[in-house]
C-alpha cells in the first residue's frame, strides 16, 4: 500500500501526518509555524518536519511516495508557489513553496504538491470525512477567516488564477453599521469575513457596548453562554450572516451536500442554529433539502486531504 505525508501549514502551526492511499492516517507531529522569521525559515522547519516523520515511516517499513502540503495564502498549484498571503505568515507571500521543500528533502520537484489549506481541508472531508462518497461537496470554514472549496468528482475547483473558494471577500448586508462598511482583513469593506469570522463576533460585541475587559471571541461566547445580551447579540448577527452566505453560495454551486467546518462550527447550537436557519431561509426551492453536514475530521482534515494531492 502506498503512503503519503500530508501538511497542514498554517499561520499559527504546521501539522503533518503519514497517510495510507486509503485515507488512514497513521500518525502526525505539529510544531508551531514561525511566523514571523520569513518564508525561508518556515521552510525549514516544516522540512524537518517532514523528514523526521520520513524517518519514522521508513522505520516502521513504510515508503513514502510523496508529499502534499495544505497552506494558508493564494497557491499556485501548477507551480507550488505562493501567489499572495496575509501577514499571518511575514514573508510569505512569493515562496516557492514545493520547490523549496523539494529541494530540502532531496526530492523530484513533483513529488510535492501544494493547494491552498482550505482546499486540502474541503478534499479530507470529501475523500474520508463528512462528504465521503459523494459526487460534489462546498465546504464552507468559519473560523478566523471565512473561506470555502467546491470538489468536484475528487477533485476541487481551484479557478484560473488559484484564488477559488476565497468566499470571505462578498458582500454581506450583515457588514455594515451606523458607520457605514466594516473593514475586512483584505483591505476592502462590507465582506462577509469583516461580519461571519471568529474576530468579527469580538468587535461586533464591542461595538454594542460589551465590556473591553472582554479578550477575544472565545470569552464573548462564554459570555453569551450566561445570557449577555451584546454577546448573544453579537453571536447571532454573526451566525445569521454566515448561514446567509452560504445558503446564497449553495444557490449558486448546488453542491451534493455543504459542509460546514472551522472553529465556530464546533462552538455550539448557540452558533449553529441561527446559522443553519439562515441559510435554509436562503435556500431555493429545488435546494431545500440539501443536506447541511458539520465537518467530521477535525484538525485532521487538511492533512487527510494534503496527502490526498499525491494519490490523485
Amino acid at each position: 500500500m502506498a503512503h503519503a505525508i500530508g501538511v497542514d501549514l498554517g499561520g499559527t502551526k504546521t501539522a503533518a501526518g503519514v497517510v495510507s492511499e486509503d485515507g488512514e492516517l497513521l500518525f502526525s507531529e505539529t510544531i508551531p509555524t514561525l511566523n514571523r522569521a520569513g518564508g525561508e525559515a518556515v521552510l525549514d522547519a516544516t522540512a524537518a518536519l517532514v523528514a523526521e516523520l520520513r524517518a519514522r515511516a521508513q522505520g516502521d517499513g513504510i515508503a513514502i511516495s510523496g508529499v502534499g502540503v495544505g497552506s494558508a495564502g493564494v497557491i499556485d498549484a501548477g507551480r507550488g508557489v505562493v501567489v499572495s498571503a496575509t501577514d499571518a505568515i511575514h514573508g510569505w507571500a512569493g515562496t516557492a513553496l514545493t520547490e523549496g521543500l523539494a529541494r530540502r528533502l532531496c526530492l523530484t520537484p513533483g513529488a510535492v504538491r501544494a493547494v491552498n489549506d482550505v482546499h486540502a481541508h474541503a478534499l479530507g472531508e470529501a475523500w474520508r470525512g463528512a462528504a465521503a462518497g459523494t459526487a460534489s461537496s462546498l465546504l464552507i470554514a468559519f473560523g478566523t477567516g471565512v473561506g470555502a472549496s467546491l470538489v468536484l468528482a475528487g477533485r476541487p475547483v481551484l479557478g484560473h488564477r488559484y484564488v477559488g473558494g476565497h468566499v470571505g471577500h462578498i458582500a454581506s448586508p450583515y457588514a455594515y453599521d451606523d458607520g457605514g462598511a466594516l473593514p475586512c482583513s483584505c483591505g476592502g469593506s462590507g465582506h462577509v469575513e469583516a461580519a461571519a469570522s471568529g474576530p468579527a463576533i469580538h468587535a461586533a460585541f464591542l461595538r454594542q457596548g460589551g465590556s473591553p475587559a472582554v479578550p477575544d471571541t472565545r470569552a464573548v461566547f462564554a459570555l453569551a453562554h450566561d445570557g449577555d445580551p451584546a454577546a448573544r447579540r453579537a453571536v447571532r448577527t454573526a451566525a445569521e450572516a454566515a448561514g446567509q452566505a452560504a445558503g446564497g453560495l449553495a444557490n449558486v454551486l448546488d453542491p451534493e451536500v455543504l459542509v460546514i467546518s472551522g472553529g465556530l462550527a464546533d462552538a455550539g447550537d448557540l452558533w449553529w442554529q441561527p446559522m443553519k436557519a439562515a441559510l435554509r431561509r436562503e435556500l431555493l426551492d429545488p435546494l431545500v433539502r440539501v443536506p447541511v453536514l458539520r465537518a467530521t475530521l477535525e484538525n485532521s482534515a487538511a492533512v487527510v486531504g494534503a496527502a490526498q494531492l499525491v494519490f490523485n
